[in-house]
């Protein structure tokens, strides 16, 4: 028996899309139930999924619609919610998908097997496919990165048998695991990483499936999907903070995945590495410029960038192109993720916060009828406006016109190409410019 569990908040655009898809998995109908988490605070949103959760069981469907009268834990706290109801007992297996996602009829037949055949699986994980990467720059930056993360995180640790977070969505979880592994938990924004670290420090295995791609949405707006990477890399580090004791005392499993976990997982990727970014090439770079007595070895000024650009340009042979705006682009986002990481690590009042990311159904902005956005219009310049961004290009901009005049080196070449990267970004000329507000 399997359940799939759909969490939603306001998803008007999505809600068909989602129940739609999961409504004609190929899977006995008598051996599914599908669970449609509702959160919304929008009256009119929620008479809707209920109209559409309604129509489906009308045809057969064993849908059920539940609501709540609070939102605590977000989306972690619908999700336990959602396993209390008495006709969660009978079910083996639960698959969960975000408002956006929608999985093809073959997911259940291409994910159960694994869990069915070997015991020692409670998380069969599928890749993202995204129906809007060619919708803007952004948006084709953000599968790049992506991309990285499936490939290498995903598939690498799957393959080597090491660990790897679940991504909160397009995944099937042993509901016997789960509980085993204290279920959901709400004290932290990254949930389906939370969960993952305590199943593999049960001994629980998982599964990558690189070849089965779910479709869903990117983030298009900038503030959005800043939003949506301070909420990750926040969360990310606070559970560090949090787990560090608990995963190094836990017995269950060998002293080389404790340190695997806190270190390679959590230590260099989740932290190190947003330091690192920005530090090196947004700060110690530029800054080098202007004071003579600093010295930068060349491997990190020319080999490490160039390795980086030649392995994601390996990976990504059709978006070659866009390597150099990927590089500038993530420079810039190191900063917020610099930023989140911090306040991840200090347990700051925001670390706590959940924004929902804005989603349209891949539907580019522009071309929305629909009544919520009907009034739309564009951004004014002050809403567009990052003040943070446009501080720190005028520091780049320092730097590079001070290489020029006083300079030995060719830094400014690169400095003033960083330069233009955080004023594109701190004008708002990135993403898309259409706001429902």
């Amino acid at each position: 028996m399997v359940l799939v569990q759909i969490p939603m908040y306001n998803e008007k655009e999505v809600y068909k899309l989602s129940i739609g898809a999961t409504c004609k998995l190929s899977w006995p109908s008598n051996r599914l139930i599908i669970q449609v988490l509702d959160d919304s605070t929008d009256l009119t949103v929620k008479g809707l999924v209920e109209v559409e959760c309604k129509k489906w069981a009308s045809e057969g469907m064993n849908i059920f619609y539940e609501v709540r009268n609070n939102r605590k834990g977000y989306k972690a706290g619908a999700l336990k919610e959602g396993m209390r109801y008495s006709y969660v007992q009978q079910c083996e297996f639960v698959a969960i998908f975000d408002a956006d996602f929608q999985p093809a009829s073959d997911f259940l037949m291409r994910t159960i097997p694994f869990l069915v055949h070997n015991p020692k699986v409670s998380l069969v994980q599928a890749r993202w496919e995204f129906v809007n990467s060619s919708e803007c720059l952004m948006t084709r930056i953000q599968k790049m990165t992506l991309d990285y993360h499936f490939k290498v995180e995903q598939e690498a640790g799957s393959w080597t048998h090491a660990f790897f977070g679940f991504n909160g969505t397009a995944g099937v979880w042993r509901i016997s695991a789960l509980d085993e592994a204290g279920g959901w938990n709400d004290r932290t924004t990254v949930e389906d990483m939370d969960l993952a670290v305590r199943a593999g420090l049960h001994g629980w295995k998982f599964v990558y499936l690189g070849d089965l791609t779910v479709k869903s949405e990117l983030p298009s707006d900038f503030k959005a999907y800043r939003n949506q990477q301070h909420r990750w890399t926040s969360g990310a580090a606070n559970l560090f903070r949090k787990t560090a004791k608990e995963i190094m005392t836990t017995k269950e499993v060998s002293l080389w995945k404790k340190l695997y976990v806190l270190y390679s997982f959590f230590f260099v990727r989740k932290i190190i590495s947003h330091i690192v970014t920005f530090s090196l090439y947004c700060v110690i770079i530029p800054a080098s410029v202007i004071i003579p007595e600093v010295s930068i070895p060349v491997w990190g000024v020319v080999h490490i960038p160039t390795t980086i650009t030649l392995l994601n340009a390996i990976r990504n042979p059709s978006s070659i192109h866009l390597i150099p705006f990927w590089i500038l682009f993530e420079n810039v986002m190191a900063m917020h993720r610099i930023r989140a990481t911090l306040i991840g690590l200090t347990g700051a009042g925001s670390v706590n916060e959940w924004v929902v990311t804005e989603k349209l159904g891949g539907v580019p902005k522009a071309t929305l009828t629909t009544p919520l956005l009907q009034k739309s219009k564009p951004r004014s310049y002050r809403d567009r406006i990052n003040l943070p961004e446009l501080g720190f290009a005028f520091f780049l901009f320092f730097c590079a016109c001070y290489d020029v005049t006083f300079g030995r080196d060719y830094y400014h070449i690169y400095i003033f190409f960083q330069s233009f990267a955080f004023f594109v970004v701190g004008l708002g000329y990135v993403g898309t410019f259409i706001s429902s507000s």
